[in-house]
């Protein structure tokens, strides 16, 4: 559903079958971490990823499955980048996955030692750990608009027109009462860390709270689609399509349903 969403004409269609991908990955990694995964275990598998290397013999055997399809699906995209446009983004997608890693693991030590951050700490963590990052860069690189040195540098440093969508879809996921899934995993939440951070608040002021932040931060990414900028206007909409899809997604209803989302999706039926 995000691709057909994020991507939407059909001239697009190639990348968006791509772009299924690395989103497929960032599903399957975040389980590892946050289900099935020990800490030791956890710790080996982001070395191989900040590594990048092929010696994957003292992973478990799920986590080596895994590592060798994230690295075959990146040399793939990577070949039709280069193929199509004419540079090679290998770098900066094993860069990507690196620092998703990184955060991933954050969060499993601090729920090891039962650390509730502050929310500063919590959000500058999770916007990454959102995975959002790793999927733009992907498309960045999938479209092959204004791919510049300078544009590659921009992009691999996390800039606005990501993090504040990132941002976004943390917030909002936040929100939610229910998971997006059963499971045994221990995720946290900025509702939590704002309530423990300001003794007395409640839930509902608490929402309001991430309400007014999710406001805020939708005006600084409408900023970043304004002149001058420097990446093309496809890959602006795109990302803005991205915050768009984010209340969609995470608007549950008593029974863990997306009633909206359903509804949608029989209109493509």
């Amino acid at each position: 559903m995000w691709p057909l969403a994020v991507l939407p004409h059909p001239s697009l269609s190639k990348q968006g079958v791509e772009l299924t991908k690395p989103i497929s990955l960032v599903y399957i990694i975040d389980d590892i971490f946050d289900v099935h995964g020990t800490l030791d275990e956890l710790n080996l598998f982001t070395e191989v990823v900040n590594r990048w290397e092929y010696a994957v013999e003292p992973l478990p055997d799920y986590m080596k499955t895994c590592f060798n399809a994230l690295n075959g699906i990146t040399n793939e995209i990577s070949s039709k980048v280069y193929k199509d446009y004419g540079w090679n983004p290998i770098d900066s997608l094993r860069k990507s996955w690196a620092i998703l890693c990184n955060a991933f693991l954050v969060e499993a030590r601090c729920f090891s030692v039962g650390h509730v951050p502050k929310t500063d700490e919590y959000l500058k963590n999770r916007i990454i750990s959102s995975g959002v990052h790793v999927v733009l860069v992907h498309m960045f690189f999938l479209l092959g608009h204004y791919i510049t040195k300078r544009n590659v540098d921009i992009v691999d440093d996390f800039p606005g027109i990501i993090s504040f969508v990132a941002t976004i879809l943390r917030l909002w996921a936040d929100l939610g009462s229910t998971k997006d899934e059963i499971q045994d995993g221990h995720d946290g939440s900025y509702l939590d860390c704002y309530m423990k951070e300001n003794p007395g608040t409640s839930i509902e002021n608490a929402r309001c709270h991430v309400m007014h932040s999710i406001s805020e931060t939708w005006k600084l990414l409408n900023r970043q689609c304004l002149p001058p900028k420097p990446f093309s206007s496809c890959f602006t909409k795109a990302c803005l399509n991205v915050a768009r899809m984010v209340p969609l997604m995470y608007s549950y209803d008593g029974n863990q349903c997306l009633p909206s989302l359903e509804e949608h999706m029989k209109s493509l039926v």
